[in-house]
């Protein structure tokens, strides 16, 4: 895959610490490399997020969660695979492989591939991202790059520009062990 120059630019920001605006299939999200603790913290701080509630993460393809996959039942796998890439959030065990700046203070993670060419794009050159809507607490999810700006003016390092991917409602959150839906989509 060829990347655009614009997501090179991203994929270099967040390796070196930054955190991103950028758009995905329904609204703008935050991200930032998970396994950096400084930009987790700077990601909750600019959306008066408290660490202990956890944070999605995001990748181009099943294969970049493997390492989480180790001892999980081959029906786990196949319910993740079978509606990915796309609109689903699956929290999972993740047997103490992520940093609790990620997970919370939750056994589980939640973990989506997306579907948007962009942030696959991005997820390919870099891993998996932090993926959190772009919004202060309490505020609704920026739908444009216009609100992004507005919510964080000039607070964060990089706007990857592009366009929402044209969904009405972000991810259904699934339990993978049960099956049950936590949230709608």
């Amino acid at each position: 895959m060829v990347s655009s120059w614009r997501v090179q630019q991203a994929a270099r920001e967040i390796r070196a610490g930054a955190v991103i605006a950028y758009p995905t299939e329904a609204v703008w999200g935050l991200g930032c490399d998970p396994w950096n603790e400084d930009a987790v913290y700077r990601l909750l701080a600019l959306k008066s997020r408290p660490v202990d509630k956890g944070l999605i993460l995001v990748a181009d393809s099943i294969e970049q969660f493997d390492f989480l996959f180790e001892d999980f039942p081959e029906d786990w796998i196949k319910r993740m695979a079978d509606t990915w890439p796309g609109p689903n959030t699956w929290l999972v065990p993740h047997q103490g492989m992520l940093p609790e700046w990620v997970t919370g203070q939750h056994d589980t993670v939640a973990l989506r591939v997306s579907d948007h060419p962009q942030v696959r794009e991005l997820c390919a050159l870099v891993g998996p991202l932090i993926s959190t809507s772009a919004n202060p607490g309490g505020r609704p999810a920026a739908k444009s790059r216009l609100r992004v700006e507005q919510y964080f003016r000039g607070d964060l390092d990089l706007v990857l520009g592009g366009l929402l991917g044209g969904r009405k409602n972000p991810s259904v959150i699934r339990d993978l062990a049960t099956g049950e839906v936590l949230r709608a989509g």
